[in-house]
């Protein structure tokens, strides 16, 4: 619940600080006095967006610090535990700060941890949630009504199975619409691959391949005149009668040997020729082996000719370099096999999905069964309840209607509407065909009240929800938030003396100025200033010693 609250420089409040407790605490004022600025700054510790007007004229910002104690609230336990935001020293306790500046930039603090705006809704949800002031016209949509059934039913873990299977399905679902758009594009693309893979298949390029071929084509084709010059070659090398590289260098080796001993420098110069002849012989030796090899084959070279040229088309086809075309024949071999896994995939997928509606239809069925059941019971509780706020034939019918078409959604595929008749012969029908502002104010309060008694949320706040609401009725209401005060804590803005007088505590809002500034305060009433504040309430500014006895009674009451 919130312990404490300390704002400073927020509108028109320069510094308030409040003590609260449980049970149902009343805040009253004059209008204008600024009751709703408590709510206001509760609702900053709570993750609501900050305005630039919020600081106070003159304030370099505004502050608000909220002091919750969790001891029994373990969501929020957790989620601190979760974001490591705890306090080490005392778990049982949450301190949240919210500083605004002059611009509106804000900063959020949990435990003196920075948290974004995120964090902050996530966990202030989880200790308390505030009613505005013409809260009860969300009752009249649809979706609204859906969620207080869905709260009352307190069917979570059914509607996190519906979520969780229309995931999946819309997963799956999409896919396949993927996956079905594409289909032309990819038939065509197959049939293209289809004729290109054969093609290619057909002509069976091996790797590197290509370069053989080049280096056979250019040796064959060539093969006169790689016999012509290799036989040049051998006949200056050896086989010249009138000379050659191996008899001169022979010869060479001889005349130097025959002065070598005037000189023995000359014998370096004499084993360089002897190397160069043994290296001259054993390259003439293989340049004859080569000569013995190389012979014309046409029909090798007709081979090797055609083959060259159909690689060097298909690579011009496929925009490649020849030396590429075994790499692209894999890619798009390996690009058929998977555009036609993919058309296989499709056939699965449409069973798949199919599976998955299933599931996700089994699940929402599921949730529709446990909201018609709730439903039942949820009219019954609203119908008794706003029968004793002054509308004594009431009838209340909460109906749940499955669409016959549905498209699936996280919620389910339920329409949850709230019939009403409020008047003996009157037909019931939609709530907002029948309702007066009053009567909505009413049963806004009612649905309020049921869907909210059963949270683990331990703060409520209500800001003038009796708004249409006086006499008789006004004190039923005021009775209906004291029971539910007497549960958790709740705080309720008011300007009704019978709501006022039926709560454990009550804060008083005032305003005062200079003339240059307004400045804002709230006061913890005593006994005494009860009296007092509920007479004024009753009698406006002027206490008449009726007003005062009054007041007196209704307290008593």
């Amino acid at each position: 619940m919130l312990v404490h609250i300390a704002i400073k420089n927020l509108a028109i409040v320069k510094k308030v600080e409040l003590t609260l407790g449980l049970g149902l605490t009343a805040i009253t004022g004059e209008t204008g006095a600024g009751k709703s600025i408590a709510l206001d700054a509760l609702g900053l510790c709570l993750g609501e967006r900050a305005e630039s007007n919020m600081v106070r004229d003159g304030a370099d910002k505004a502050e608000v610090i909220a002091h919750f104690d969790i001891a029994k609230v373990k969501s929020a336990r957790e989620f601190l535990s979760e974001h490591e935001l705890q306090q080490d020293d005392n778990l049982d306790e949450c301190f949240i700060r919210r500083v605004i500046s002059p611009e509106g930039r804000s900063k959020a603090f949990v435990n003196g941890i920075p948290v974004n705006l995120s964090q902050l809704k996530a966990l202030g949800s989880k200790l308390a949630f505030i009613h505005s002031q013409h809260a009860h016209y969300q009752f009249l949509k649809p979706e609204f009504q859906r969620k207080v059934l869905d709260q009352y039913a307190q069917h979570s873990s059914i509607l996190l199975q519906v979520a969780q299977s229309h995931k999946t399905y819309s997963h799956t679902y999409k896919q396949l619409k993927q996956l079905e758009a594409q289909q032309q594009q990819r038939l065509d693309r197959c049939q293209l691959l289809s004729y290109q893979v054969k093609e290619l298949d057909e002509f069976s390029i091996a790797e590197d391949e290509f370069a053989t071929l080049e280096n056979d084509f250019k040796k064959l084709s060539n093969t006169q005149e790689l016999i012509d010059n290799t036989e040049f070659a051998v006949h200056t090398l050896k086989t010249s009668d009138d000379a050659n590289a191996l008899s001169l260098l022979q010869k060479s080796i001889k005349s130097l040997n025959n002065v070598a001993h005037f000189d023995e420098g000359v014998n370096g110069i004499i084993e360089s020729l002897q190397n160069a002849l043994i290296q001259a012989e054993d390259a003439c030796n293989e340049l004859e082996h080569y000569q013995e090899r190389i012979e014309a084959d046409p029909e090798q070279l007709a081979y090797i000719e055609t083959r060259y040229s159909s690689a060097m088309d298909l690579a011009r086809k496929h925009q490649v370099r020849p030396e590429a075309l075994y790499e692209t024949h894999l890619a798009l071999a390996q690009e058929y096999q998977s555009l036609m896994a993919q058309e296989d995939s499709l056939t699965v997928l449409t069973d798949e999905v199919q599976t998955n509606y299933q599931h996700y239809l089994a699940a929402s069925k599921k949730l529709s069964a446990s909201r018609t059941k709730a439903a039942k019971l949820l009219s019954t509780e609203i119908q008794q309840s706003i029968r004793e706020m002054n509308l004594p034939h009431a009838s209340v019918d909460v109906r749940v209607k499955q669409e016959l078409e549905p498209t699936p959604t996280a919620l389910g595929n339920d329409i949850v509407q709230i019939y009403l008749s409020v008047n003996p012969g009157q037909a019931s029908d939609l709530m907002d065909k029948v309702v007066s502002g009053g009567e909505l104010s009413r049963i806004g309060l009612a649905l309020q009240v049921i869907s909210a008694k059963d949270t683990l949320i331990p703060t409520m706040v209500f800001d003038e929800v009796d708004t249409g609401i006086s006499g008789p009725t006004a004190s039923l209401v005021g009775r209906l938030l004291r029971r539910l005060g007497e549960k958790a804590q709740v705080m309720c803005v008011t300007h009704l003396p019978q709501v006022a007088a039926q709560a454990h505590n009550q804060l008083f809002v005032s305003k005062v100025t200079d003339g240059k500034t307004t400045e804002t305060t709230l006061l913890k009433l005593s006994k005494e200033e009860r009296i007092n504040e509920i007479a004024r309430l009753l009698a406006g500014d002027e206490l008449t010693d009726t007003a005062i006895a009054n007041a007196k009674d209704l307290l008593k009451m």
